[in-house]
């Protein structure tokens, strides 16, 4: 195992200034509205499908428009990324995020529902990409883990607040009312973002103007940056294939009531918002790759349990989400950290672009391929074949870590020669 001194060290001497820590919780509520927008549509699959009348296949094609239309804009969006004001694209995308989340609020009907997600994939998959840029202009590698596993707690966040509220709502109302309150929460986020958040121009300093589509071309052949797409192809596949029919497969199969679905996901993530900053710290600490070992080990363990469930009690469900949920977290952080620091300042946007695209392409594929695999032979009737789905996703975690070794490598060696 690769090992990580000197540049890779925590800087335990650092303390964040107020902005800094502004920049980091804006823009952990930025990917929670951004996060929440995808996941609340996996748990609604239960009350959606007979509401519908839509297949599984027709569900994971609802799922993967998001994905795909997302990555579709990213590699559109990529080679103008580093040619303005990070702080002018990220609200560009993200005014028309809100308006998709809003028009998915109000459609009636599967063909409506499935444009309104093209909408939003289209403005939303370009967000992350650029607020990771942010991140990585605005803070060194040395604190980068830290600064991931606040921003990553985005995703249990949205367990915690937006996945048992969407619930409540789409059991309580009917399942427009969680896009609506997506759409007024990212509002006031996009607001706040307007008013305080500084220009970020540095990687506009000294550059020379380059034909948008010549600078993606370049960043999409670097070699060292080619490695570093390859992994995060497989890095989406795991979650993308089991997390659109995770709530179906636990009421259908493991028997959970729907009413008991909030608790559950309630639960998890309060443990994941309390152990996504404590992981950071041990990414800078210990080292990013030897936690993204820790969690991939983790997650192909938990991920064959999970897949390979029966009739269970609620609390057997919440402790298997819960390291589950941990497994999945690690890999998250330390692999967001260490890609964040392949690409050179002058092409971040760009590369961040890309890699955004490819893993929402990437998702999207596993969640169609998921829907083809996945078999319901009537309605409520057991999900068939979710333990093929669980091999799949295992097989593509061992593969990454070999992938993720080597860019651990070559990231280490880059650090220490700018160090040196």
């Amino acid at each position: 195992m690769t090992s990580e001194k000197g540049p890779f060290l925590e800087n335990s001497k650092h303390i964040f200034s107020s902005y800094e820590k502004f920049v980091i919780a804006i823009l952990a509520l930025l990917q929670f509205t951004v996060v929440l927008d995808f996941m609340v549509l996996s748990p609604l699959g239960a009350i959606l499908m007979p509401k519908l009348s839509i297949s599984t296949s027709q569900f994971g094609l609802v799922v993967s428009a998001y994905a795909f239309s997302a990555g579709a804009s990213g590699i559109c969006a990529a080679g103008f990324a580093d040619k303005f004001d990070r702080k002018k694209m990220l609200l560009f995308f993200y005014v028309g995020f809100v308006c998709g989340t809003f028009f998915c609020g109000m459609v009636s009907s599967y063909m409506l529902l499935l444009c309104a997600r093209i909408i939003t994939g289209i403005f939303g998959g370009v967000i992350g990409s650029i607020s990771f840029a942010i991140i990585t202009d605005t803070f060194s590698m040395q604190v980068r883990g830290r600064v991931m596993g606040v921003v990553q707690m985005a995703f249990a966040a949205s367990q915690v607040l937006g996945i048992p509220v969407g619930l409540f709502l789409a059991t309580h109302f009917n399942w427009h009312a969680p896009f609506i309150m997506i759409a007024v929460v990212a509002l006031l986020v996009g607001v706040v973002i307007a008013l305080k958040l500084k220009p970020v121009k540095e990687h506009l300093k000294g550059r020379h103007d380059k034909n948008a589509f010549i600078h993606l071309w370049h960043t999409a052949s670097n070699p060292f940056y080619v490695r570093g797409f390859a992994a995060t192809m497989l890095l989406a596949t795991g979650g993308f294939m089991i997390m659109p029919f995770s709530t179906a497969f636990l009421v259908d199969n493991v028997l959970i009531p729907e009413t008991q679905l909030s608790e559950i996901f309630f639960i998890t993530g309060i443990a994941s918002i309390i152990t996504g900053p404590y992981l950071g710290k041990q990414a800078d600490k210990f080292g990013k790759y030897r936690l993204f070992v820790f969690g991939s080990i983790i997650s192909m363990i938990m991920v064959m349990i999970y897949t390979h469930l029966g009739p269970n009690p609620v609390w057997v469900v919440i402790l298997t989400n819960i390291v589950l949920y941990t497994g999945i977290s690690s890999r998250m952080i330390s692999s967001s950290a260490l890609i964040s620091g392949v690409p050179e300042i002058k092409d971040r946007g760009a590369y961040m672009g890309i890699n955004s695209s490819i893993q929402q392409v990437s998702g999207g594929i596993a969640s169609f391929v998921a829907g083809l695999i996945i078999f319901q032979p009537e309605k409520n009737a057991p999900l068939q074949h979710f333990d093929t789905v669980g091999y799949v996703a295992a097989c593509s975690m061992l593969i990454t870590l070999g992938m993720m070794f080597v860019i651990n490598r070559q990231v280490s060696r880059k650090l220490h020669v700018v160090n040196a």
